[in-house]
């Protein structure tokens, strides 16, 4: 798509000494473009249909801002990158001049994916795109199938989540240079990884937003969020912010060939218009991704399982959801903590095997954390629609020190719930440094301006003061000062903990591999598994296949069951077959005590279930 075709431009394209602009001031008189060294100081747009000023100029200049009417000069909205930070000049780019060697790739579905959440700057040492592609080999032979990079948008300061974005066009510039993620997506697609970037539609950062002095109308009168105003999606005048963040995920798509979008935070994107913004936008995104297949991940607290349903059928055509229920019930039973929003929770056997036959726990039921309902029906939606974990950025920010559930869980218990998340048919998310055990945080941090700065560290202070723990004095007062550098420093992965930690890779290694490899399994056909609830805590999964032999998945995560017999009907073994152990996570090969056999004479025998283990049976004739 070449700019000179593009009626719908947003924003600016630099291409062969032309510069192509287009910005959205509905009540503007005039805007014009002032440009930082070249020789044209200066150019006046020309006012176009719906608000939008927009012209063409050959100039030698390659930095801008905009002047609207008397003030500014401002960054470009859609500026396609910051070279200096967010307050800076914008840096006219050329869309083309990239040397695309992905010709092949047809995108990704959400079937069969492995998906790693990563965060850029902390990733490795040097915190860079091109740094974080020398990663790729090792993540594909880890067994991952897609990348999701939490939110890259241009934010203030030196490190930032990601989510205080304010220029949702640029790729942060602390990341590397304007084609720096081109590179990342491109090397990703050669090596056979998809590429999903986190994006945050719901508000803007406070530091750096300059959107208000384009217009009034790109933000709503009539919604609130608890990070900032959301924008106006079904006011007065709402064109302008509906294009603007459409044009952004077309955008994403197109120019970044990036395999789908992560979107933060939905049931904060307010939009009561006859077609949701999100309808419209999963519609336009994969419109432009054709011939591509791409994919929309949804982050929904509230669990409305509308978002899975087809636009034509009344949803928001989303391809996958975050499912909190899992984490949360896995949170508690390694912990055994229901402080916070754990509340609803208790780890039991029956929440898993509904997680794993029925997707979300909540789907439309009295929610005692929130005294209301929470959730909606999921029916038939496939088991991949639901993104299952035991860590996310979230999850392991949302702790005081940023301590990952690994470093404070009973090491058996944890390998057999890994085994459960990684073996469901549900789409598995690891976060990173997940699977060699990084004892390394992940605390929040965001370098703000020193005011700003001491108002988020309180935010951060009172938001954590919802778990009764978290809210004692002397806790409080270590939460660490988002702003400070060692906060960023700390969070960043130490690689060499996978020489060290050889064993949990190993686990995270073979299960990814039986996962993709077994013919069973690697189907996420949840209508051909069937489950029960052993004791308390301890549950079997059977997949049913004639062909190449039923699977039975144990999984205890309490005290050894040494019942001889059990009167569970899941447990009989096919006509003509017998059980047999394939797989066991308490193997020394990944730091466990080592396992049994958990029913005696050649599969037919009495039952003994190892202690805080997890086991896979396949039903194999006598004579195998």
């Amino acid at each position: 798509m070449s700019p000179a075709s593009h009626s719908e431009l947003l924003g600016a394209v630099w291409t062969d000494g032309t510069a192509q602009f287009r910005v959205w001031a509905p009540d503007a008189r005039a805007v014009d473009v002032v440009f930082e060294g070249g020789d044209c100081k200066s150019f006046t747009l020309t006012r176009e249909h719906g608000g939008y000023f927009a012209g063409a100029t050959r100039t030698s200049a390659r930095l801008y801002k905009y002047r609207v009417d008397d003030t500014g000069p401002w960054p470009d909205p859609c500026s396609r990158f910051q070279p200096h930070g967010v307050h800076g000049p914008s840096l006219l780019v050329d869309p083309n001049a990239f040397q695309w060697r992905d010709a092949n790739w047809r995108g990704a579905g959400i079937e069969r994916q492995i998906i790693y959440e990563l965060h850029v700057g902390t990733f490795t040492p040097e915190g860079t795109f091109d740094a974080a592609a020398t990663k790729l080999e090792y993540l594909g032979d880890l067994g991952v199938t897609a990348v999701e990079i939490m939110p890259v948008a241009e934010c203030p300061g030196r490190w930032n989540w990601g989510y205080d974005g304010v220029q949702l066009y640029a790729p942060y510039h602390m990341y590397g240079d304007h084609e720096a993620l081109k590179r990342f997506v491109d090397r990703a697609h050669v090596r056979g990884l998809a590429v999903i970037l986190d994006v945050v539609y719901n508000h803007l950062g406070p530091d750096g937003n300059y959107l208000g002095h384009y217009s009034p109308y790109y933000f709503s009168k009539r919604h609130r969020t608890d990070w900032g105003e959301p924008f106006n999606l079904d006011g007065e005048h709402n064109t302008g912010a509906r294009e603007f963040l459409i044009g952004n995920a077309c955008y994403w798509i197109a120019e970044f060939h990036l395999d789908g979008l992560r979107l933060d935070a939905t049931q904060s994107i307010f939009d009561a218009s006859k077609t949701h913004l999100l309808a419209e936008l999963t519609q336009r995104a994969r419109t432009v991704a054709q011939p591509r297949r791409i994919l929309f991940i949804a982050e929904n607290e509230p669990q409305c399982s509308e978002h899975l349903l087809p636009v034509d059928a009344g949803g928001l055509g989303m391809d996958a959801m975050w499912n909190d229920d899992f984490h949360h019930s896995a949170r508690v039973a390694l912990t055994g903590s229901r402080d916070g929003y754990f509340h609803d929770y208790h780890g039991r056997a029956q929440e898993f095997l509904s997680c794993v036959r029925r997707g979300f726990l909540y789907q439309g039921q009295w929610y005692g954390w929130q005294k209301k309902s929470r959730g909606s029906p999921l029916h038939d939606r496939e088991a991949a629609a639901c993104v299952i974990f035991l860590q996310n950025h979230d999850q392991v920010g949302n702790t005081a020190s940023g301590v990952r559930i690994h470093s404070n869980a009973a090491p058996a218990r944890y390998r057999a719930l890994v085994t459960l998340m990684l073996l469901a048919p549900q789409t598995p998310m690891l976060f990173m440094g997940q699977e060699f055990g990084a004892s390394t945080t992940f605390t929040f941090f965001a370098d703000h301006a020193e005011k700003l700065s001491r108002q988020v560290h309180a935010g951060r202070r009172e938001f954590l003061s919802q778990f009764g723990a978290y809210a004692d004095p002397h806790l409080q007062a270590s939460i660490p000062d988002p702003r400070a550098e060692r906060t960023f420093l700390d969070s960043k992965l130490d690689w060499s903990e996978c020489g060290r930690n050889v064993s949990i890779l190993n686990l995270h290694r073979e299960l990814l591999r039986l996962r993709s490899s077994d013919p069973v399994i690697s189907r996420q056909q949840v209508a051909a598994i069937d489950g029960a609830t052993l004791s308390e805590h301890s549950l079997a999964l059977r997949w049913f296949d004639a062909e190449h032999g039923d699977r039975l998945l144990i999984v205890n995560l309490d005290q050894e069951l040494n019942g001889g017999s059990i009167a569970e009907p899941l447990l009989a073994p096919p006509s003509g077959r017998e059980w047999r152990a394939s797989w066991n996570s308490e193997s020394p090969a990944y730091g466990g005590l080592g396992g049994f056999e958990p029913v005696a004479d050649h599969g037919r025998g009495a039952w003994r279930i190892q202690a805080q283990c997890a086991v896979l049976l396949i039903a194999r004739c006598p004579d195998d």
